[in-house]
């Protein structure tokens, strides 16, 4: 195609440098030819209808490789400042434990109830469990925040509807009806943990077959219904993938990939979430260090995916700061096409979504960053994604919201 298009130039040069010739010296020649000129306007004719033709050409080639320029980049998104909908009843919401979306694009969070005396003196506490409809309407509220875990920490809705939640400040995972009227799976004993003694301050176990350590986020097989729980949110509670069968029994359980250099607390194993992707791959979020690994669902290591800390200030480390130690890699999802091309990362380090091609683990943008306006966060902590491809972000901490961003490019 490129020799064809540069023989094409190369006898157009040479058509225009016999019009120029004709045009500067039409009587150099005694026997100057007339008909040959007309011959020639004729040829110059074809040769202005040629380049035409071919820019023509070049300029369809350019809009058709646009499309396929565009597909290879990442999806934009925009904040919908719109959604939810006010709550009712002068409901106030804490930080918001997780966010999940069943088949319909119904979008369930957990409300962690830490409010302030200030925040009940001019409003009500929101329930445990709120659902939203596409239009970001409440339809629907639930839970007994004495039956509900500790701390609610992650979500999720299985191929039934059932509503699966955990809490780090606990050591159970539960399972209830999708309106939430009925409790119909319970792992472990509420407030009884994993560890030396029971209780969150002895030490971390990471063994029991009935019980968690500050279990941070859950996953359910599609394809039979395991439980895969990332227990260990936060040091000093458990550090592993636990796997259950789909009535709770223990099936096996691994920690994440260290090699032998890796050592120490910038490696300390904090497992912050797990996702499943449509491979049966199993996702963890390997908090300390700043990676996604990748397993496969028995356990075997396959991969690291670093997603990148960058300080924007320097402070100096102390007893109430720690550079990177909220983790660059807390919570992900997939887009929804088959092929889910894209994952999208919750780096709270930077405050901000990284957009990674899944395959390669290549960082391809980011949106978001540290504030208070809509389209910002503070506390960045969990994240879904619906079926037409709109994330879901919300914040833990001084945040204390749930934000919607659009898909913006229709893909």
């Amino acid at each position: 195609m490129l020799i064809s298009f540069a023989a094409a130039m190369a006898t157009l040069g040479q058509f225009y440098a016999k019009i120029r010739c004709i045009r500067k010296f039409p009587n150099k020649r005694p026997d100057f030819d007339f008909a040959k000129r007309d011959k020639m306007k004729r040829k110059t004719n074809f040769a202005r209808m040629a380049a035409a033709s071919v820019g023509l050409a070049i300029a369809l080639g350019f809009l058709y490789l646009a499309p396929l320029r565009a597909q290879s980049k990442a999806p934009r998104f925009e904040v919908d400042p719109a959604w939810p909908k006010p709550l009712p009843n002068l409901w106030v919401t804490g930080g918001i434990g997780g966010v999940c979306i069943d088949s319909r694009d119904h979008v369930f969070i957990l409300n962690r109830r830490d409010l302030t005396d200030n925040d009940l003196d001019a409003g009500h506490q929101a329930p445990v469990a709120i659902e939203f409809d596409p239009e970001g309407n409440v339809v629907n509220s639930f839970g007994d925040p004495d039956v509900t875990p500790n701390t609610p920490h992650g979500c999720t809705v299985d191929q039934e509807g059932n509503v699966w939640m955990t809490g780090t400040g606990d050591g159970i995972v539960q399972k209830y009806t999708h309106d939430g009227s009925k409790l119909l799976l319970q792992i472990g004993k509420r407030g009884v943990v994993d560890s030396s003694d029971g209780s969150v301050k002895g030490k971390a176990l990471n063994s029991s077959h009935s019980a968690f350590f500050k279990p941070a986020g859950i996953a359910i097989d599609p394809k039979n219904g395991d439980i895969y729980v990332a227990d260990g949110e936060t040091p000093g509670g458990n550090h592993r993938i636990a796997v259950f069968d789909r009535g709770g029994q223990f099936l096996r359980q691994w920690d994440l990939h260290r090699t032998e250099s890796e050592t120490g607390d910038a490696y300390m194993p904090v497992v912050h979430c797990v996702a499943l992707d449509n491979a049966g791959l199993v996702y963890v979020c390997d908090r300390r260090g700043h990676r996604i690994q990748v397993f496969d669902k028995m356990g075997n290591f396959q991969k690291d995916i670093p997603v990148a800390f960058e300080p924007m200030s320097k402070l100096p480390p102390g007893p109430e700061h720690e550079p990177g130690a909220l983790g660059s890699a807390v919570w992900i999802g997939f887009s929804r096409d088959p092929a889910q091309k894209y994952m999208y990362v919750v780096n709270q380090d930077n405050e901000k979504i990284d957009i990674l091609d899944r395959a390669s683990g290549k960082v391809l943008s980011s949106f978001g960053r540290v504030g208070r306006q809509p389209g910002e966060f503070t506390y960045a902590h969990f994240l879904a994604v619906d079926s037409k491809g709109n994330l879901y972000v919300t914040e833990v901490g001084t945040g204390k919201r749930i934000q919607k961003f659009k898909l913006a490019d229709g893909r």
